[in-house]
């Protein structure tokens, strides 16, 4: 057995106690290129999940919401704008995960904290509408975000990622 195993626990002062000056030139881990990719693949599966959106959304707004759309004018572009208002918001939010992702990559520590909580709120999100019996897990609905998100989370918390974001800079 190696001597080097890592504790289960480690106190909050050994890790913020600030790394030594001589990994200023350190390359970046592996951990955190898959943290940014996984981030990329979060933002493609967004892309994904808002264009099925955008193709049913005739089936969405009278399937599970009950609203009828047939004939009424008024009703249809309230539909259309809605829908519009949500690719947008949407939109916005995938691009400034993608900004994320960029930075993280770059090394940024308050942007690797920050794509981890998200991912934690994602989690915890799903966790409670599956336990809370709103919703399923499944591939169609939340699985592969789930699975993203568990991943970013494994990936940039690591060791290696956190002393990559947390070095010196030049």
């Amino acid at each position: 057995m190696s001597g080097g195993k890592r504790p289960a626990y480690e106190s909050p002062g050994d890790l913020a106690r600030p790394l030594d000056p001589g990994s200023a030139s350190m390359r970046r881990p592996a951990a955190t290129a898959f943290g940014a990719v996984l981030v990329v693949l979060r933002v493609l599966a967004g892309v994904v999940w808002l264009i099925a959106l955008a193709v049913q959304w005739r089936q969405v707004l009278e399937g599970d919401f009950g609203i009828e759309l047939d004939g009424d004018v008024d009703a249809q572009s309230v539909s259309d704008f809605g829908l519009a208002v949500i690719l947008v918001g949407g939109g916005i939010v995938l691009a400034v995960e993608l900004v994320f992702a960029v930075l993280v990559y770059r090394g940024s520590n308050w942007a690797r904290i920050t794509v981890m909580l998200f991912a934690t709120v994602s989690i915890t999100w799903s966790a409670i509408d599956y336990f809370g019996g709103d919703a399923e897990i499944t591939l169609r609905t939340t699985l592969v975000t789930l699975a993203l998100d568990i991943l970013v989370l494994l990936a940039l918390s690591s060791r290696n990622a956190r002393a990559y974001a947390r070095r010196p800079r030049k």
